[in-house]
């Protein structure tokens, strides 16, 4: 039997994929990825996902290959009575116990080729690895998928009356512990800088940032804690010298940018140099690996900063996160405006600009990364592109730092410096912000999710009364009944700085993007997460969120969404909790 089995392994790959079971076979069309048959009359139903990855080319590859990306889902525990061994467990698939209880299972071996099969029985598996030493997992259920999905969602509703209305939030990991991070921030400027905008009685400044990071998680979290301070620091600066000039009464839109570019690009000096200068006086191995931990790893930074009195709202962009704006046209329909570019080695722009700051070096971008290596061209920490040949050498040599690239010449290659991009919002006509990692943008077009937003947000206004009052209320002025998702298509044609969602063309998406969506979620980045893992198709979904770390990554990346809705709201002053779209838990402190 084990020869057998292993031989089935083996064979070679048919143009045709089917899945054979006892009672019946059913067949797939084509799929040349996919495309293996295996006969399993004596084994588990397994069907071969090749390291392509290529997920969805057709109904039969997207039952093969969602469940093969399906389940880490680890079972430990004592051995069950009668099972000695977990492939003892599989090969009691292939007994006539029909009556028993079957679960999805996935197989993973040693070079990572991922197979599907079953699992008989309810009793957990006693090993994760069977016997010619691959894993063996189980996929998460629909319930589990969506739990999973929902584990870290935030829902705000800001009663702030300053043309925010509620912001939500999600975040669903890939690497361990997630890379990714974000921060929130509403701050009530002081009397003394709006006291000359015409007896103005308040003004909010509000930020919402995703930081992605890279090789580690810790300058992400940096980031969290202190961009925001850097940011209102040097704003608060700039407003203030502006009061002092009787001409000016507030400061100009250059100076604003200015400023934001002055937070971080200081934030960055501080963890890539400042780190080097403490360390040197500490002369300690523990101080340095606290202060050069931010600079070795690196992070993108997407922070957007909404002046409530001016209803400007500035998206500052440094690597390749994106924002975008929603905003309903008089046909009803939704069009969404790219708000940053994507800054990598292989934007146009970016690469321009690289060469021409390091002329005579023909690799400072090598296959659209920096120097062969990085693909963000702008980013916090990384310092192994910022500092000095001869500063690595020493922190190596004393410390530990990574080595120098060999293309390393004339550093810096990577700067934190964002890009700015300035925006009128109109909160009368409901617009709304996505912002979110790259690991959306490489599932999701931008015209996909701005439609899908905008068919929660018909969804959630025809809900028949379900939605509490305070829901209810910022709801109508959203709602278009729209068929499909309603937004204007322009998805095919090209958008300077920005990618494809490469994750479409792994998986073989072919179906139309109003075939393809659900509405399940109360809350509006959920429910952009749920669509961009699968949407309609549960295997799939289920697979890519059962897949653990380190093999998820193969997949799809760590995920931070935040929508923000603008629009009246009523300015009780307070920032609440939506607990219908949120997840359960200890209550969270509002972001004021």
């Amino acid at each position: 039997m084990r020869r057998a089995a292993i031989q089935a392994l083996r064979s070679a790959r048919r143009p045709t994929l089917r899945k054979v079971t006892r009672s019946r076979q059913v067949s797939f069309a084509p799929n040349n990825a996919l495309g293996q048959r295996y006969l399993s009359r004596q084994r588990p139903s397994t069907a071969l996902l090749t390291s392509s990855m290529q997920l969805r080319g057709t109904v039969g590859a997207v039952v093969a290959a969602g469940v093969a990306s399906s389940a880490y889902y680890w079972y430990r525990g004592h051995q069950p009575s009668g099972v000695t061994t977990t492939a003892d467990q599989i090969r009691s698939i292939t007994t006539d116990a029909a009556a028993e209880t079957t679960r999805r299972a996935l197989v993973v071996d040693q070079v990572g080729s991922l197979y599907t099969g079953t699992i008989s029985g309810d009793a957990p598996l006693s090993k994760d690895t069977d016997d010619l030493g691959r894993k063996v997992i189980e996929m998460l259920t629909p319930e589990q998928t969506t739990a999973k999905l929902r584990k870290t969602e935030e829902s705000w509703f800001v009663g702030r009356g300053q043309g925010v209305v509620r912001y939500d939030v999600v975040q669903i990991p890939s690497n361990d512990p997630i890379e990714d991070d974000h921060a929130e921030k509403i701050i009530e400027v002081p009397q003394n800088l709006v006291a000359a905008d015409n007896g103005s009685s308040s003004t909010d400044w509000m930020f919402w940032g995703v930081f992605d990071g890279h090789s580690g998680w810790v300058t992400s979290a940096k980031l969290r804690q202190t961009l925001i301070s850097f940011v209102a620091r040097e704003l608060n600066t700039t407003y203030t010298s502006a009061l002092q000039d009787p001409e000016l009464r507030f400061p100009t839109p250059e100076a604003v940018d200015k400023a934001i570019k002055t937070g971080f690009v200081r934030l960055d000096d501080e963890i890539v140099h400042e780190s080097v200068k403490k360390l040197k006086k500490a002369q300690s191995k523990v101080a340095a690996a606290e202060l050069l931990a931010p600079a070795l790893s690196g992070s993108c930074a997407l922070l957007s900063f909404y002046d409530s009195r001016s209803k400007l709202l500035r998206v500052a962009c440094t690597g390749d996160s994106r924002a975008v704006l929603g905003r309903r046209g008089s046909n009803g329909k939704w069009t969404a405006s790219p708000l940053s570019e994507d800054q990598t080695g292989g934007t146009v722009s970016e690469a321009e600009r690289l060469r021409a700051e390091h002329p005579g070096e023909p690799n400072v971008v090598r296959n659209g990364r920096i120097l062969g290596g990085l693909e963000p061209s702008r980013a916090f920490g990384d310092a192994s592109y910022k500092w000095s040949l001869q500063t690595t050498q020493e922190l190596k040599k004393s410390y530990f730092a990574r080595s120098a690239n060999s293309l390393l010449k004339t550093p810096p290659y990577v700067t934190a410096e964002p890009i700015i991009t300035t925006t009128k919002v109109e909160p009368e006509k409901g617009d709304f912000v996505v912002m979110a990692t790259d690991g959306l943008w490489e599932m999701l077009t931008n015209e996909e999710v701005v439609g899908l937003v905008g068919q929660w947000l018909d969804a959630q206004g025809g809900s028949n009364g379900s939605q509490n009052s305070q829901t209810q209320s910022w709801l109508k002025s959203w709602t278009g009944g729209q068929k499909g998702l309603p937004v204007e298509d322009k998805s095919s044609s090209k958008q300077e700085g920005q990618r494809a969602p490469i994750r479409q063309q792994q998986w073989g998406t072919k179906t139309s993007m109003n075939e393809r969506f659900v509405v399940e979620d109360k809350n509006a980045a959920t429910h952009l997460v749920r669509n961009a893992l699968g949407g309609k198709d549960q295997d799939q979904l289920s697979a890519l969120l059962t897949l653990p770390s380190p093999f998820s990554r193969r997949y799809r990346d760590d995920l931070t969404v935040e929508v923000i809705f603008f629009g009246d709201s009523p300015a009780n002053g307070n920032v609440t909790l939506n607990k219908e779209a949120s997840a359960p838990g200890p209550e969270a402190k509002a972001k004021l």
